[in-house]
C-alpha cells in the first residue's frame, strides 16, 4: 500500500468508523479509492468547519498527512471554500500536486472516470453552509442533502464500476438519506452552531423555529419534526436498496452494511425520543457486527435471486439528480 492510499486509509478510519468498517469489505482495489474519495471529502468538509477528522479544534495525528501548500491561514471558510475549488480544479486538469488528498482525488478521477461536476457539486453543498443558505422546504432540504452526500453516492457508485444512470440514482438515494439521519441526530449540536436544516415549514406547523428548537420546552415538538423527516429518509434508503443487485457482491455487501448501520442510527433517535439528543447516538460494535452480517445476506439476495426481477419503479417524487 502506497503512502497516498495509508494516508487516506488513517483519515478514514480515525474519521468514521462505520464507513471504515463497512469499506473493508470492498476488493482491494475498490477499498483503496474508496479510501481516497473519503480523504478528500473529509478534508474538505474540515476545512469548511474548521475542525480534524470532524471534531471541533482536534490534534491532528502525526500519521495523518494534512493537505499541504498555500491556503488560507486564520479560519475563513469563504476563503477556504475558494482554495478547496482552485485545489479541486487543479487535481482534475492533471496538474502536478504536492498534497495527498488531492492527489488521492486525482487518482481516482482518473481511475475511476469521475467527472469533475460531482466534485464541484459537493463544494457547491459546502457553499451552503458557509453562506447562511436558509431551509424553507423540504426541497430546499434534499438539495443540500443531494451535493453533500447524495453525489457522494454517485462517485463511490463509480468507483464500483456503475455507469448506468438509473443506479447511480440509487446510490445518490442512499447519500441523501445518509445526510437525512445525520441531521436527524445532530439537529441540537447543528443549532449550537447556527445552522438548522430541518425544513421552516415543517418547524412552523410543530410551533417552534429555527430559534428556539434549542429550548428544552421545545423537545417534543422537536422529536416529532425529527421523526418526520426520518420517516423521509427511510423512502430514499427503500430505493437504494434497490440498487444493490446492480453490484458486485463485495460492493453490495459493503453498501447494504453501512445502510444498515446508518439506518440503525435513525431508529435509535427514534427510540430515545426527547432523549435522542442528551448523547451522541452511536450503534455499538455488536449492532455493527449484526448488520455486517444482514448486509451479507441483503447483498447474496440482491446479486443472486433480485437481479433476475424486474426493478421496482423509483417513485416519482424522490429527489432526482440534476441534469449536467
Amino acid at each position: 500500500m502506497d503512502a497516498v492510499v495509508a494516508n487516506s486509509r488513517e483519515m478514514i478510519r480515525r474519521g468514521s468508523r462505520s464507513f471504515g468498517l463497512a469499506a473493508k469489505l470492498f476488493d482491494a482495489d475498490t477499498r483503496h479509492h474508496a479510501y481516497m474519495l473519503y480523504a478528500w471529502c473529509r478534508y474538505c468538509d474540515d476545512q469548511i468547519d474548521g475542525q480534524n477528522l470532524g471534531m471541533q479544534s482536534a490534534p491532528e495525528s502525526p500519521k495523518v498527512q494534512p493537505a499541504r501548500g498555500p491556503g488560507p491561514g486564520p479560519h475563513d471558510p469563504a476563503a477556504r471554500l475558494e482554495h478547496l475549488r482552485t485545489a479541486t480544479r487543479r487535481a482534475f486538469a492533471g496538474e502536478s500536486l504536492a498534497d495527498p488528498v488531492f492527489i488521492g482525488l486525482q487518482r481516482v478521477s482518473t481511475e475511476c472516470g469521475i467527472p469533475e461536476r460531482h466534485a464541484l457539486e459537493l463544494l457547491a453543498g459546502f457553499e451552503m453552509d458557509v453562506r447562511g443558505h436558509e431551509y424553507r422546504s423540504l426541497d430546499d432540504t434534499l438539495l443540500y442533502c443531494y451535493r453533500v452526500a447524495g453525489v457522494v453516492g454517485v462517485m463511490m457508485a463509480q468507483i464500483m464500476g456503475v455507469r448506468d444512470a438509473p443506479t447511480l440514482q440509487r446510490a445518490a438515494d442512499l447519500g441523501i438519506a445518509f445526510q437525512l439521519t445525520n441531521i436527524a441526530r445532530d439537529v441540537l449540536d447543528d443549532a449550537g452552531s447556527g445552522r438548522c436544516y430541518l425544513p421552516a415549514a415543517w418547524l412552523a406547523e410543530a410551533g417552534i423555529s429555527a430559534m428556539t428548537l434549542s429550548r428544552p420546552e421545545s423537545r417534543p415538538a422537536v422529536a416529532r419534526v425529527v421523526a418526520r423527516l426520518l420517516d423521509e429518509a427511510e423512502r430514499y434508503y427503500q430505493s437504494a436498496d434497490c440498487g444493490l443487485k446492480a453490484l458486485p457482491f463485495r460492493s453490495a455487501w459493503a453498501v447494504a452494511a453501512a445502510l444498515g448501520i446508518y439506518r440503525a442510527i435513525g431508529r435509535l433517535v427514534i427510540g430515545r425520543g426527547v432523549r435522542a439528543w442528551d448523547s451522541r447516538v452511536v450503534v455499538s460494535t455488536r449492532r455493527k457486527l449484526r448488520e455486517l452480517m444482514v448486509g451479507a445476506w441483503s447483498a447474496l439476495r440482491a446479486v443472486v435471486f433480485d437481479r433476475w426481477l424486474t426493478s421496482v419503479p423509483r417513485s416519482r417524487d424522490l429527489w432526482t439528480i440534476p441534469e449536467p
